[in-house]
């Protein structure tokens, strides 16, 4: 997202190029655009944060103790972590994709909608709105309670460079694959990542 303030970068005070703080969509108030916006630019900085954390951890070959399933196959051997998606069998790439929807269809549908009047980042609390049927024992935005007794000025804060975070980290990614896909197209990159012949943007490929 192109919205940046003065709170979240001192040198960009403003930047605006496609004029996303004056729009609305879908029939919606310009307040409500905005709310949305920014929720995505959040969720997509945190999906980029993970990704880019996991390709490092799998690309060193860093992974779970135990099997990937109950056959006993064990975790794939190459570093390359596209490469490492292609060896899964289709099951376990429904089974994630599945996992990521549910995790999708469950912000939207409990709680306050961030269009409506919740806080755009905020992730519904598993414990409640008897949703799911049954007791799930850490809640995904705060499962260890660190936050909640967190001041409004100390939760502002955090989010600013969580947004931060979250921009470099959607870089980061894109960087890795793109020197993959591409040779040399991220020089500081060339020679540490592996080239990859599949195609990225087809999971079941």
């Amino acid at each position: 997202m192109a919205l940046l303030s003065s709170s979240s970068s001192s040198d960009v005070q403003f930047y605006d190029p496609l004029e996303l703080s004056t729009t609305t969509i879908w029939g919606n108030t310009n307040d409500a655009t905005i709310a949305f916006l920014r929720h995505s630019e959040i969720k997509h900085g945190r999906v980029a944060m993970a990704a880019f954390v996991g390709y490092i951890v799998q690309a060193n070959g860093i992974h779970w103790p135990f099997p990937i399933d109950f056959e006993g196959t064990p975790y794939p051997t190459m570093t390359s972590p596209p490469e490492q998606w292609d060896a899964l069998s289709p099951a376990a790439r429904w089974q994630i994709i599945l996992f990521i929807g549910f995790l999708e269809w469950y912000s939207e549908a409990a709680g306050t909608h961030y269009m409506r009047g919740g806080v755009p980042g905020a992730y519904p609390k598993f414990s409640e709105y008897g949703i799911i049927p049954h007791p799930v024992p850490l809640n995904l935005f705060d499962p260890f309670g660190f936050s909640k007794n967190k001041s409004a000025e100390s939760k502002a804060n955090g989010l600013i460079k969580e947004i931060n975070n979250g921009r470099l980290a959607m870089i980061g990614i894109l960087g890795f694959i793109s020197e993959q896909r591409v040779e040399g197209s991220v020089p500081l990159l060339k020679g540490l990542v592996s080239h990859y012949d599949g195609e990225t943007m087809a999971p079941f490929a």
